[in-house]
């Protein structure tokens, strides 16, 4: 299940993070406008907003592997963000569960690409 997430994850960011930054973008800040009626859907567009804002500010400087790193970071960092937001109100044992394993596994990952971005600028 979670190499199916991380497939679609990584679809998810060729389609929208490189190819429709600006569709995505504005998608997002549409839906923060219309649905945000609950404190739930709220948090939720605020940690896409943060992760849109964060991943856009990412420096490239043109080498695939330090921009990649870059890039994901935040990317990384919204999925722990909004799966904070459902453990708060998530109520479906194998949801929750999976927001945990989230949580673990992506702060893992923005560990090994820091360290990855660290030694780039040292060379």
């Amino acid at each position: 299940m979670i190499t199916i997430l991380r497939r679609l994850c990584v679809l998810s960011i060729i389609v929208c993070g490189i190819y429709l930054p600006e569709q995505a973008a504005a998608q997002h800040e549409h839906m923060t406008e219309v649905n945000a009626n609950t404190q739930f859907e709220r948090e939720m567009m605020e940690s896409m907003k943060k992760m849109d804002k964060d991943m856009m500010a990412a420096p490239m400087t043109g080498d695939p592997d330090h921009d990649f790193a870059a890039m994901m970071i935040p990317h990384h960092q919204g999925a722990v963000d909004m799966a904070k937001v459902e453990l708060i109100y998530g109520k479906d044992p194998v949801l929750l569960r999976l927001a945990q394993e989230i949580i673990v596994t992506q702060e893992q990952e923005i560990e090994v690409m820091r360290m990855r971005l660290k030694q780039f600028k040292a060379k």
